[in-house]
Parts: structure tokens; C-alpha cells; sequence
């Protein structure tokens, strides 16, 4: 938001070619300049997708990753790998495209940036295991053969934010494992502003039906400003935890929100497109989820609601841009290279 005297040097820098205003001229400015930013003071505006955000909104929040710590820059996987180990609070810029073979394992308290808007892994992908407090942030992630993207695993405080995350639909549905799957009790996660690309299975969150005691109760889960192209499914699927799933944009899939084994959804002004099913809670499990659903754009799309859910209201504070602004802003906004 621009102070009255910042809006007053932008109208002067644009029309300098003109005389030059009355003393009459600038007071009427100033008073109309003030009376406007009156109003846009007064409403409640969702966040510019060219805006990033300096911290997590959803269940994520509070998530720091390495904070302030000298941020270290590697390029090869060894120096990575050692950059990312342990707990100590810690900053690793990844330059260049890196290749791997399965998962490298981030400790607590660390924050994963990439330069620029091509730098990231390929083959293979990041792991969070029993650790807390990291930001995955700026990353292309593309193609990890038999394994997650980014797994999260019995871990906490997570912030995975303007990632770009694609595979391909050349091979089959588990050549390629998750784009990002929560498991194992992890909680308090935020996944903002990233691009899923050419998948099969998108984002699970539970990992199966019999994991009840471990999961119930953990397993919360904020997506927004995500943008799913060509992803089949899992858009996400959850069982037994708490999702918030809002200003999304789907695009080209068959099964997208998937609610199960008692898991609580809340579905609010996403935007579908050239989707089947939009949401479901009474598919490939031996208990139906809950959905509550406001405000999307279906564009078509059926929807499979066999329970409405109790929750309605998250407890944090957030602002959802309406569905008729959600293409423009998460097209605009969403994956690497915008911050």
C-alpha cells in the first residue's frame, strides 16, 4: 500500500510534461489521494500474486526454517548433503539443477532455496523425516522415479512454498510416487503457491487406511494458491487429519479433493477445470471423509459428498480471494521463480 506522498510523487512522475498544478491542484490531490487510500484501508483485499509471502499462512504458520543464519550456496549434491544435516538453524541456496537418485534427508531448522527460476533436483527428491521447523522454498523438483518429490514424515512445522513440482504421464501411475506426501502423524504443514505438473498421484496426505493411531489427530494441512495441471488425482487425498484447501486452481483431473477414513475438509473458492470430480469422501476406503464446500467454481465438475463435515472455520487467520480471481492470481503467481 502506498503512503499519500508516494501516491503524490507517482502521479507528478508520471505527468512531469505538464504545467506545472496550482497550490489549488495539490490540495485537491492530496485530499483525494487520502479519501482513496481511506478506502482501500477499510476493505479486506487478498495478497497480489506477485506478492510472496515472508512467512506461512494455514497450519504452517510459524515455520521459520533457518531464520537469519549465513545462507551457505552449493551446487553439487555432496555439498549439499552436508549443507542440510543436523539441527543447527541454517540457509542452503541450491544453484543449478542438481541430479540424484532417490531422497536426500533435510534436518530441523532449515530453510532449502533455490536461485533464480531453474535451480533444483531431478531423479530423485527431498525427505523430511522425524524433524521440524524447514522451508522448502523455490525449488523445480521434476521426476523422481520411485519415490516422493518431497515426503514429510512424522515432522512438524513444514512450509513448502513456490515450488515448481512435475513428473510426466508417459510411463505408468507409479513409475513416479507422490509430488508431496504427508505421512506418518506429520502436522502443522503449509503448502503455498506451488505448480503440480503431468502426474498421476499428487499430493497424499495418510498413507493408509490402518494407520489410524498414529495419524488421528496430527495430519493438518493447509493448501492454497496451488496450481494442479494434468495431475490425475490426489489433489489431495486425506485421511484421518484437518485440510483447508482454498484458492486452488485444478486443472485436467479425474478425481481431485479426496476426503477419506473420517478426515475433516474444508474446500473453499478453488477453481476447477476439465475435472471429472472435483470433490469426493466415499471412494477407495473403508470409512467415507467429510467435506464442507463454499465459494468454487466447479466448472462442470461433479461433486461425491456423502458427509458434510464440522469444519467450517480454521483456527488462524487468512484471507480467500474469491474464486473469480483465483486463475489470474495463482497462473501469475505460482511455482519457482516468482519470488
Amino acid at each position: 500500500m502506498y503512503t499519500i506522498e508516494q501516491v503524490l510523487l507517482k502521479g507528478r512522475t508520471r505527468m512531469r510534461t505538464h504545467p506545472p498544478r496550482t497550490h489549488a491542484q495539490r490540495s485537491a490531490l492530496v485530499v483525494a489521494a487520502a479519501a482513496a487510500l481511506a478506502t482501500v484501508s477499510a476493505l479486506t483485499l487478498p495478497q497480489s500474486a506477485g506478492a510472496a509471502e515472508s512467512s506461512p499462512v494455514g497450519f504452517g504458520a510459524g515455520t521459520t526454517g533457518g531464520g537469519n543464519a549465513t545462507a551457505v550456496t552449493v551446487s553439487t549434491l555432496d555439498a549439499f548433503k552436508s549443507a542440510v544435516s543436523g539441527s543447527a538453524a541454517k540457509v542452503v541456496k541450491v544453484s543449478g539443477l542438481i541430479s540424484l537418485s532417490g531422497q536426500v534427508d533435510i534436518g530441523s531448522n532449515t530453510t532449502v532455496l533455490g536461485v533464480g527460476s531453474s535451480s533444483g533436483f531431478t531423479g530423485g527428491g527431498l525427505r523430511l523425516k522425524k524433524v521440524s521447523n524447514v522451508v522448502i522454498r523455490n525449488l523445480n523438483i521434476s521426476k523422481a522415479v520411485k519415490t516422493d518429490g518431497i515426503t514429510v514424515q512424522a515432522s512438524t512445522k513444514v512450509w513448502i512454498d513456490h515450488n515448481s513440482l512435475s513428473s510426466d504421464r508417459d510411463h505408468g501411475k507409479d513409475y513416479y510416487d507422490g509430488l508431496v506426501d504427508i505421512t506418518h502423524g506429520a502436522d502443522y504443514v503449509t503448502v503455498s503457491w506451488n505448480t503440480f505438473k503431468d502426474h498421476y498421484k499428487g499430493s497424499l496426505v495418510g498413507h493408509s487406511d490402518s494407520n489410524a493411531s498414529e495419524d488421528t489427530g496430527h495430519l493438518r494441512v493447509t493448501y492454497h494458491h496451488n496450481w494442479f495441471n494434468n495431475v490425475n488425482s490426489r489433489i489431495p487425498s486425506l485421511r484421518f487429519g484437518t485440510g483447508h484447501f482454498y484458492d486452488n486452481y485444478v486443472v485436467g483431473a479425474e478425481t481431485a479433493v479426496h476426503s477419506r477414513m473420517g478426515a475433516q475438509m474444508l474446500v473453499q473458492n478453488n477453481v476447477f477445470r476439465d475435472t471429472q470430480v472435483a470433490v469426493t469422501t466415499n471412494r477407495d476406503s473403508d470409512e467415507d471423509g467429510y467435506a464442507n464446500l463454499s465459494g468454487n467454481d466447479l466448472g462442470g465438475a461433479t461433486t461425491e459428498i456423502s458427509q458434510v463435515g464440522t469444519f467450517t472455520s480454521p483456527p488462524y487467520s487468512y484471507t480467500a480471494e474469491p474464486a473469480s480471481s483465483v486463475v489470474a492470481s495463482v497462473t501469475g503467481g505460482a511455482g519457482a521463480g516468482k519470488l
